[in-house]
């Protein structure tokens, strides 16, 4: 039997924010972006269209939700972005202005960079060795 993860959901204040920042600034796509009435959408996006995990988001509509966007992991990493060029990509991101805590390393299972969404959850940008 074959499983995998579909996708992984995160907490927005805006739909619209988080799909603008994850298309235009994180070089993701927008998979679906489909609306169901009374303001209930499901919104979807991924690194590229070969992904086989998506990040679903889910607009935080209680003051419980809305306590916990951006902290869901709190101060550690909450996803993993693979790329086949972390400098690459470093440079266009940082060049759309989005945040970094330093710069691509050389570490023993390849490059990476971690940086933060429009809401502080963390991301690691990595590229593995023999990607």
């Amino acid at each position: 039997m074959q499983k995998k993860i579909g996708h992984v959901t995160i907490l927005v204040k805006n739909y619209d924010d988080a799909i603008d920042f994850y298309t235009n600034k994180a070089g993701f796509v927008l998979l679906t972006d489909n609306a169901f009435g009374s303001g209930m959408r499901w919104v979807s996006v991924a690194p590229s269209k070969e992904s086989e995990t998506a990040i679903v988001f889910v607009e935080a509509d209680t003051a419980e939700k809305v306590a916990r966007v951006g902290t869901q992991a709190a101060n550690h990493v909450f996803l993993v972005v693979q790329t086949d060029d972390c400098y690459r990509d470093y440079e266009k991101m940082k060049r759309n202005g989005i945040k970094f805590f330093g710069e691509p390393k050389e570490v023993p299972w390849g490059v990476e960079v971690v940086f933060e969404d429009l809401y502080g959850n963390r991301l690691d940008l990595v590229q593995h060795n023999g990607f």
